[in-house]
This record gives C-alpha cells, sequence and structure tokens, in this order.
C-alpha cells in the first residue's frame, strides 16, 4: 500500500524553499529512495502550503525519514517556516484518475 505524508508549513521565504530544493535535489541525486513530492499553496491562507510527498510503501517511507537528507531538509524547512511544521501520515486508498 502506497504511503504519503503531508507537511503542512507556512513561510513568506518561498524562494528560498524552491532554490534549497533544487539544490538539495542535486546534492542527493543516487542517494534517494524514488518517490514524489509536490508542492501546493493554499489559497485562502497566506503563505500557507502543504508538501505532499509519496512512497511506494510505509517501510519505504519510513526508511527515508531515518536517512540523514531528509532530516537536513526538514531542519531547513522548520528554519524558514514561521511557525511549527506540522505532518501528516497517511495510508494511500484506492487512487483513481476521474
Amino acid at each position: 500500500m502506497k504511503f504519503a505524508q503531508i507537511i503542512e508549513f507556512t513561510t513568506s521565504r518561498i524562494d528560498e524553499f524552491n532554490a534549497n530544493l533544487d539544490a538539495w535535489m542535486a546534492r542527493t541525486e543516487g542517494r534517494r529512495i524514488p518517490h514524489s513530492a509536490v508542492l501546493r499553496r493554499d489559497r485562502d491562507a497566506e503563505n500557507a502550503y502543504l508538501l505532499m510527498v509519496e512512497f511506494s510503501s510505509y517501510e519505504q517511507g519510513m526508511d527515508t525519514s531515518s536517512r540523514p537528507e531528509p532530516g537536513e531538509f526538514a531542519a531547513f524547512l522548520a528554519q524558514i517556516s514561521d511557525g511549527a511544521l506540522k505532518f501528516r501520515n497517511l495510508d494511500v486508498l484506492p487512487e483513481e484518475d476521474l
């Protein structure tokens, strides 16, 4: 079963987020566990974002979380956030393209 993690955060420094993500992806090339990530902006809340990360399984997500590279990125994200990060861990149930 696929596993997803959503990280909710607010920041007025989203350009720094994007630049750091690009640099982090280049630095960790070949060392990351394959997964997908999508950044979404809340249209109804100023500077509010959701980083949605999906893995092929819960175990793969936990393996990724235990590595230093994601911890480094999470520390950066906490640094540029205007408040505490909020994490949600989700099992991905039926997924349909409608």
